[in-house]
């Protein structure tokens, strides 16, 4: 699985690379709904929790759900300003300003972009004009729970009540807590968002995706983005740009904008704290697949202890060599097993730093 940009035609001085204040003010709100899933914010998650006011924490869990899964597109408005050319705001008012100018129908469809929304990559009829997508929408919400019920029906009645609480919302988040975090991180970020100028430049947008992350590939004839996800999807730049929008908190989250009619978004996070690139969704299928079967397992208990040959693990299991030898072809397949040759035998071994790595691997592969 994966989800494809198709950027045929794509002018190289209509991609960008621009930090994004809004977006980082969503991953800070993101990880502080979910710190679960930022290992490496949690000393900062529990300093901002425990100064956090009352009344704001409260704001806070009303419409948590706009960011709590990953966050909103709310928090990337100017991927859909017409023309699909506009790039983030410098302060975080510019981006507010931004998010202002999307139309009612634009703020209720992102909205509702988690539970209660009825497409994504395809067009669809606005929840606003349409009874039946307003019934439906109000129904997946009740699933959710009375909390979201209750944003629901307020954004359905009144768009643009909801749209100035969410703006002072934010606006008191970055005097609470956000304006400190976009102070340490906006430098660091200005200098990646340069760095990776430079590679387009000077080294092409293969080089540069592969520096945004090994998930992110470009194709032989420079048309099409690939990025290797959990999902299947795909979009086009068409007549708009490409943004890449680096974040300091996002890890692990590999974020892709695909909305329909919005410009594409590629959102990565920099300073990754991986020591070697991370594996593929396939890969990590292979992996988890090869580890399923029991009788894998059990060679693989022996072969985390010691070196054995195909024989030694045949007599061992109380198998035939060729049985063995088609479960080691699935175990090397996959990259679990390291071999060596000692005369005229062969030695095969757990690779254990590899198995050691899956549990946080696997994390990473469901949450990019």
């Amino acid at each position: 699985m994966s989800l494809s940009i198709d950027i045929a035609g794509l002018r190289p001085e209509r991609v960008a690379v621009v930090p994004s204040p809004l977006a980082e003010l969503g991953t800070a709100l993101h990880a502080l709904a979910e710190p679960g899933h930022h290992p490496g914010l949690q000393g900062w998650v529990t300093g901002v929790t425990a100064r956090l006011d009352p009344y704001l924490a409260d704001r806070m869990c009303e419409a948590d759900f706009l960011w709590r899964t990953t966050f909103s597109d709310v928090f990337l408005p100017y991927a859909g300003i017409p023309g699909r050319d506009t790039l983030p705001g410098a302060t975080l008012a510019e981006e507010l300003d931004l998010l202002d100018k999307l139309t009612d129908e634009q703020f209720v469809d992102l909205s509702l972009e988690f539970t209660c929304s009825s497409g994504y990559e395809l067009p669809s009829n606005s929840v606003l004009a349409d009874p039946e997508l307003r019934r439906r929408a109000l129904e997946l919400a009740a699933a959710r729970g009375p909390r979201q019920v209750r944003f629901t029906q307020r954004l359905l009645d009144d768009p643009p009540r909801v749209r100035a609480w969410l703006r002072q919302f934010l606006e008191d988040c970055d005097e609470a807590f956000f304006a400190d975090v976009w102070a340490r991180v906006r430098i660091p970020l200005a200098a990646d968002a340069r760095h990776k100028t430079d590679l387009l430049r000077h080294k092409g947008l293969a080089e540069t995706l592969a520096a945004v992350s090994p998930a992110v590939t470009l194709d032989e004839a420079g048309a099409r983005i690939t990025v290797d996800k959990l999902v299947h999807a795909r979009t086009t730049t068409g007549d708009g740009g490409l943004l890449l929008v680096p974040t300091s908190l996002g890890w692990p989250h590999l974020m892709v904008l695909y909305r329909h009619g919005w410009q594409p978004v590629l959102h990565y996070p920099v300073g990754s704290p991986e020591l070697a690139s991370p594996p593929s969704v396939e890969q990590l299928t292979l992996r988890m697949t090869a580890l399923s079967h029991p009788v894998r397992m059990r060679i693989c208990r022996l072969l985390a202890r010691s070196a054995y040959t195909t024989t030694e693990l045949a007599q061992a299991q109380g198998m035939t060599a060729p049985e063995i030898s088609r479960h080691l072809a699935v175990l090397k397949k996959a990259g679990l097993l390291t071999t060596r040759r000692r005369g005229r035998y062969v030695l095969h071994q757990l690779d254990v730093a590899v198995v050691a790595r899956l549990g946080s691997d696997f994390l990473e592969g469901i949450l990019r």
